[in-house]
């Protein structure tokens, strides 16, 4: 296995600097018009296949938690640039029987390129396992962050308005790994305005508020609120996720009953009526979106799913540097 220096991590967001993250999402763009995929500006145009960048890597696909998209987009997006997979399930690994995150990161970097991995916990182990520098380790999830969902909103943004900058983002639910990611990812171009109305005792974590404001770009806005009043009628994006995250669970047991009114509604989209809808799915209709909202026009949550394959073709090859 080759080992030229070029090998790079994606824990976070925070890892990236400004001028990395928007070459991630240009480049999976660039996918996205190649194979004629969804969401695209008029401007777009098909330009034939990928080549095989990845030709000889090997990438490891780890998910301990369910997944549809994220899974598939990487697998699917490896293969498609050539490379093999290799894929693990929860109780494939040895450490069920007790071998140390550190053992189990240097005996899967001898042997793989890219590790994807999937754990829903916080990133430590994740870190543990980027301590080497053969195998790039890439974060499909953890408890705290996103960061290839919100790659991959980007990349559909940027395939529907020509440009991130300047977009008027209205996010509604809980401030859970997906807002943290798109918080973190959209507060890097100029002029963006994200609102996030959030239930009351499941905002965003101080942190990411914080992380934010510090690599802000200039004239990005991020606010938050615990109600639905007064909800901006200017905005170019809708936004909701579903309320029950992936491999999470709710302290309050009442919890549906303060997260009721949180739900994106055709009167919520009439407010915003130039907005389109964006879900990072899987959805629960009447629950955080209603059907007529997720299954009407404005929706684009399913050209945003398989925008996940094009961006995530863009992480492995940033992860290996052949672009």
């Amino acid at each position: 296995m080759a080992n030229d220096g070029s090998t790079r991590h994606l824990i976070s967001l925070d890892d990236l600097d400004d001028g990395t993250l928007r070459d991630i999402v240009e480049r999976g763009a660039a996918h996205a018009r190649r194979a004629g995929g969804p969401a695209s500006t008029a401007s777009s145009r098909p330009a034939g296949t990928p080549g095989a960048t990845l030709a000889g890597t090997v990438v490891g696909i780890y998910f301990r938690r369910t997944s549809t998209r994220t899974r598939t987009a990487f697998t699917s997006g490896a293969l498609r640039l050539g490379a093999g997979v290799i894929a693990y399930g929860p109780g494939d690994l040895q450490l069920n029987t007790g071998e140390s995150s550190d053992d189990t990161g240097r005996v899967l970097s001898g042997m793989l390129d890219v590790l994807v991995a999937r754990t829903a916990d916080d990133p430590t182990e994740m870190r543990v396992w980027a301590r080497q520098h053969r195998m790039a380790v890439v974060n499909a999830m953890s408890a705290d962050e996103h960061p290839t969902q919100a790659l991959a909103d980007l990349t559909t943004l940027t395939l529907r308005f020509g440009s991130v900058d300047g977009l008027r983002v209205l996010y509604v639910g809980e401030g859970n790994n997906t807002a943290s990611a798109l918080t973190r990812g959209l507060s890097r171009y100029p002029g963006v305005h994200l609102e996030l109305r959030t239930p009351p005792g499941y905002g965003l974590a101080p942190e990411v508020h914080r992380r934010a404001a510090a690599t802000a770009a200039r004239g990005a806005v991020v606010r938050e609120r615990h109600d639905l009043a007064e909800l901006p009628k200017d905005v170019d994006v809708v936004y909701t996720t579903r309320w029950q995250t992936t491999g999470t669970s709710k302290p309050d047991a009442d919890w549906r009953e303060v997260f009721a009114p949180f739900q994106v509604t055709a009167e919520v989209m009439a407010l915003a009526p130039r907005a389109v809808f964006m879900h990072d799915l899987p959805a629960h209709r009447g629950e955080e979106v209603s059907a007529e909202v997720l299954d009407g026009p404005t929706a684009i949550a399913f050209d945003q799913a398989e925008n996940k394959m094009y961006s995530a073709m863009a992480v492995l090859e940033w992860c290996r540097g052949t672009y």
